[in-house]
């Protein structure tokens, strides 16, 4: 048996284990350094919500340095561990059946049809799925449900010419930006300004040109690149596919009932979660629906295209197996929170923020707010619980200094989003960048200059908010 393509690289896997490694010893010291603290919480709506002027500082818990070592595997018995350990069976799931798909050559049956239908207007195919990813992120706030797209997108670009780069420019990096550039985004958007008492998805005559721009941005970034490496030796060979075809070859009876189950299955899980994106019960089954969802699809398309039991099962293993170093940085990237708030210094980290901000003027306190977001996003991934979190404080503080609500959630929504593709602690990104051998630091000199643009747009926009006092209020 061949080996998979789905696997992340020796030197990829040492480069982030060395960087997720150094911030947890950082997060480590930090509880040492920084006094506990914390908020009183009630429960409000079934979520905990911080009572804002309730903090005090507490006796330091006492936190072995030991634990600092031990906390990935912690994590997986800690509050909330159900969704690290969704997060790594969900990715098991994808590399198994993934594999399936890749050693059955169902995938390379699909990408030589791709590749022969849009080699002429394969810009056109990039366009319209970096909007796809982008909307449905933007407006619905699905993120997760669509992450295994990554791993037919990227084959996909190799198969157009292009490389991994390019790949996970039509899918990780749109999909991320368009969770960042929200419009009525219900997990960053929606319980922003349900707690701040705002209209429900009021001002996004504001985000809707925003949203527009960052695309631009994305799509011209990702062509550019395109265009660099198309014909060079940059781009992987891929088994299976021959890039030199203009036509579609003729697919076998049984491989197209093997592709057709593969659809079904899959197109069925993405309608059925954008269906039911904004209950919130749903959205928290978002990792398991699609882990099923991939399993039925993979397993059921390799036997409909005649692969035995055995080949099925030992491809499967063989994918699952790939994905260990993926699954421990997981692990480490999540025991950064779990050290942080072991620790009891999240709550202190945000009340000294919040101190910071109530010195400043309106101009200085926005961008200030939005900082503040970017620093608590290394920490606390989820939005709606960093919403929870900080905008109860937030809230009545922007009142104090003269921000807008609406400006507030504004800087909110850009400190939490943007730095997903660039913080080692974000799962998604990990997950995203598992499925190739991309590394992170590479990852991250490929798309800083984006995110400096993206930077100044944001400071451009959150100025021009403050300036004309964006609301209703």
């Amino acid at each position: 048996m061949t080996s998979s393509n789905i696997r992340i690289g020796k030197r990829a896997f040492l480069l982030a284990f060395v960087i997720i490694f150094v911030l947890m010893m950082v997060s480590g010291v930090l509880t040492r350094v920084v006094q506990s603290g914390t908020y009183e919480r009630i429960i409000q709506d079934g979520r905990s919500v911080v009572v804002p002027d309730s903090f005090r500082y507490i006796e330091r818990p006492r936190y072995y340095v030991w634990r600092w070592f031990a906390a990935p595997f912690e994590v997986l018995f800690a509050p909330g561990n159900i969704t690290v350990i969704t997060i790594i069976l969900f990715l098991v799931t994808v590399g198994g059946a993934f594999t399936v798909l890749e050693q059955g050559d169902i995938l390379s049956a699909l990408l030589t049809s791709v590749a022969a239908r849009m080699r002429r207007r394969r810009f056109l195919l990039m366009a319209l799925l970096q909007l796809f990813f982008m909307v449905n992120a933007s407006i619905l706030g699905i993120y997760e449900a669509l992450v295994p797209l990554i791993v037919f997108v990227v084959p996909m670009a190799h198969s157009l010419g292009w490389d991994t780069r390019t790949g996970l420019g039509m899918s990780l990096l749109p999909l991320a930006f368009g969770f960042s550039a929200a419009i009525t985004n219900p997990f960053t958007i929606g319980v922003a300004q349900t707690i701040a008492e705002l209209p429900l998805f009021s001002g996004a005559w504001l985000r809707v040109p925003f949203f527009l721009f960052v695309y631009g941005l994305v799509f011209l970034f990702v062509r550019s690149h395109a265009r660099r490496v198309e014909g060079t030796a940059a781009v992987p060979e891929r088994a299976g596919i021959d890039e030199t075809i203009d036509a579609p070859l003729p697919i076998p009876g049984h491989t197209k009932r093997a592709l057709i189950w593969l659809a079904a299955t899959l197109g069925g899980a993405v309608v059925f979660i954008i269906v039911t994106a904004r209950i919130p019960v749903l959205s928290i089954l978002a990792f398991p629906l699609m882990a099923v969802f991939f399993l039925l699809g993979g397993l059921g398309a390799g036997y409909l295209n005649r692969m035995s039991t055995g080949d099925i099962g030992r491809s499967f293993a063989l994918g699952a197996l790939n994905m260990a170093p993926g699954v421990l940085l997981i692990m480490m990237s999540m025991s950064v929170k779990h050290i942080v708030d072991e620790g009891a210094i999240t709550d202190t980290i945000l009340f000294q923020s919040a101190t910071l901000i109530a010195r400043h003027p309106p101009i200085v306190a926005a961008f200030l707010i939005y900082a503040v977001t970017l620093v608590m996003n290394f920490f606390i991934g989820s939005a709606s619980a960093k919403a929870f979190l900080m905008m109860p404080i937030l809230v009545p503080l922007a009142d104090l200094v003269g921000v807008t609500r609406q400006t507030t959630v504004l800087a909110f929504d850009f400190g939490d989003g943007f730095s997903n593709v660039i913080y080692p602690t974000n799962a998604l990104l990990l997950i995203g960048l598992s499925f190739t051998d991309t590394s992170y630091p590479s990852w991250i000199r490929w798309t800083i200059p984006l995110q400096f643009v993206v930077f100044l747009l944001t400071a451009l926009f959150l100025g021009f908010a403050v300036m004309i006092g964006y609301g209703p209020f």
